[in-house]
């Protein structure tokens, strides 16, 4: 009987198929949990199977972080210096906010609000000029991206690699990162090492890992870790929203509050520095910002309230909603969103007006549906229906980009982003 592997043997075969297939690799490190434990096991395999070999570390600083993270991350990084190229970037990309109404995003290391910073700029860091790639209109996963091409080059290999610490238990969308055909070219049969661009690839070695996988490491092999844990775990906070990512994301306004208690010099410097972020402290988990079961106003129909929110607010990000409604409107009655038969079932049980197609142009066992708007819907498939209290939700939340009724970057958006990646490319066309 052939005996499974844990996830701790696993990794280590995923490692030994890296290091043996790629020129140079990296993590990307944030401080967090999960990267934490991958760039510990990255260090481990090293030590114990490639001496001399070095191993590459990339953490972005959002500047605005609890300072037990960035104590963490600066001993980490130092103690492993021997065998690590670090890339520690302190640069002013676009960073998505959604504590305001009046912006959509922010910059750390803005130089025009140095004057304001949460705190002072680490040493030895790179910084805008090291990057010949950079420009203003960047967001910070399109850094990333061109930081894999820059260090390819820097390096001079011919294929690199990114580590990321993802694990498909964290959310479904992580586990389609892993799992779906759609939108990656695979590294052969191995569904977790995905190319990303020409000789680039990012690969999730630890993806199948349960949260209690990473403390189990942590405890058996005494490996450290950021100790803000320890101040999440005592405040309360379910581990599942335990986070150390941008706290200005949607994802981290429930908890943003908890800055005032577990690092209120941090908290302080953060509210001048970004606007919304006491109101969204106050109110990041109540009704005021939408997380929870909103209601209509008595008398307002969804759509009469969807009108009275956009009304109070600035013109430009008035506009931006609407623009956001008028393509959805004309997707869904010029070619319709994919839905299950079961939910399709549901509508015609309501005697609700759709259209069903027999094929759709994206790779599902889903049916095109073409409908009209509606103003609320009672059924668990909700969000993948369009209604007026969606939209209703995307501005409470202060959702510029509609994430939560499935947008992605706008066509203007995608065409900048590709405009730098082209000026980017031809920078750096010498053959490797």
């Amino acid at each position: 009987m052939i005996r499974r592997l844990n996830v701790y043997e696993a990794v280590q075969e995923r490692l030994k198929l890296l290091f043996e297939n790629f020129d140079y690799i990296y993590v990307s490190f944030s401080g967090g949990k999960d990267s934490g434990v991958l760039l510990n096991l990255c260090v481990e395999y090293i030590r114990k199977n490639l001496p001399g070999h070095r191993l590459g570390v990339l953490h972005l600083d959002y500047e605005a972080q609890y300072s037990q993270t960035t104590e963490y991350v600066s001993k980490r990084l130092s103690e492993d210096s021997d065998i690590l190229d670090i890339y520690h970037c302190c640069v002013p990309f676009k960073v998505a906010t959604c504590t305001s109404m009046l912006q959509s995003y922010w910059r750390p290391w803005e130089v025009s609000k140095k004057g304001i910073w949460v705190r002072e700029m680490p040493k030895n860091c790179y910084k805008t000029d090291d990057f010949c790639f950079f420009e203003d209109s960047l967001w910070d996963y399109d850094f990333q991206k061109l930081f894999a091409q820059w260090l390819r080059h820097k390096k001079q290999c011919r294929y690199i690699c990114c580590l990321v610490g993802i694990r498909t238990q964290e959310s479904f969308n992580r586990w389609r990162t892993i799992h779906s055909d759609r939108n990656y070219r695979h590294f052969g049969s191995t569904k977790w090492i995905h190319m990303m661009d020409s000789h680039v690839y990012n690969a999730y070695p630890i993806y199948d890992w349960k949260t209690t996988d990473i403390w189990t490491a942590n405890g058996k092999f005494a490996w450290d870790y950021n100790h803000l844990y320890d101040l999440f775990y005592q405040a309360g906070i379910p581990m599942g929203r335990q986070r150390v990512a941008s706290p200005f994301i949607s994802q981290a306004l429930s908890t943003l509050a908890v800055y005032k208690v577990i690092d209120p010099s941090t908290w302080g410097k953060m509210v001048s520095r970004v606007n919304g972020v006491n109101f969204a402290g106050i109110y990041g988990n109540t009704l005021a910002m939408g997380w929870k079961s909103i209601k209509c106003p008595d008398g307002f129909s969804w759509r009469q309230y969807m009108d009275f929110l956009l009304s109070t607010l600035p013109n430009k990000t008035a506009a931006n909603y609407r623009e956001k409604l008028r393509v959805s409107i004309r997707f869904w009655r010029e070619r319709g969103g994919c839905l299950s038969e079961n939910t399709i079932r549901k509508l015609q049980d309501r005697d609700i007006p759709i259209s069903v197609g027999k094929t759709s142009a994206y790779r599902t066992n889903k049916f095109p549906v073409k409908m009209e708007y509606l103003d609320d819907i009672d059924i668990p498939e909700f969000k993948e229906i369009p209604t007026y209290k969606r939209m209703c939700i995307c501005i409470l939340k202060n959702d510029h980009i509609c994430k939560y009724m499935g947008f992605a970057l706008t066509k203007k958006e995608q065409s900048l982003r590709e405009q730098v990646m082209k000026k980017y490319r031809s920078l750096s066309h010498e053959k490797i």
